[in-house]
């Protein structure tokens, strides 16, 4: 994955190397889960899910994502409480709030947030 040092974006869609498809979401981008009640920025990208199958097993199978999908990396947040979440691209959508998150650990990857997105810090841009 590229991204742009000053911007902290994706630079052109993220496709990995064995031909599967495009991320949807880009690095700082913010997010929302269409089932969960909970919002988030995108710190990483799985091109396919990543994770063990004990955690994927865990869903319960009715909301069970696939794992041919990509999969993000989220500073998460739902009401006061904020943590990491692991989210299939079919699970999320674009947060139109245009509000920051107020994830303690949002200041450790991201330089600053400016028009609806975060922005890499550039020490961590590839």
């Amino acid at each position: 994955m590229m991204t742009d040092s000053v911007s902290g974006s994706v630079s052109g869609p993220y496709a990995a190397s064995n031909g599967d498809r495009s991320a949807r979401f880009g690095i700082g981008q913010l997010v929302r889960h269409v089932l969960f009640d909970f919002r988030g920025v995108v710190f990483d990208i799985d091109p396919q899910f990543s994770d063990t199958e004990e955690w994927l097993m865990a869903i319960p199978e009715a909301v069970r994502p696939d794992k041919d999908q990509p999969f993000y990396h989220l500073l998460a947040e739902n009401g006061d409480i904020c943590y990491v979440a692991y989210a299939s691209e079919g699970n999320l959508c674009p947060d139109e709030t245009g509000m920051p998150l107020r994830h303690p650990q949002a200041d450790l990857i991201f330089d600053r947030f400016e028009n609806g997105r975060y922005l890499l810090k550039s020490r961590l841009a590839n």
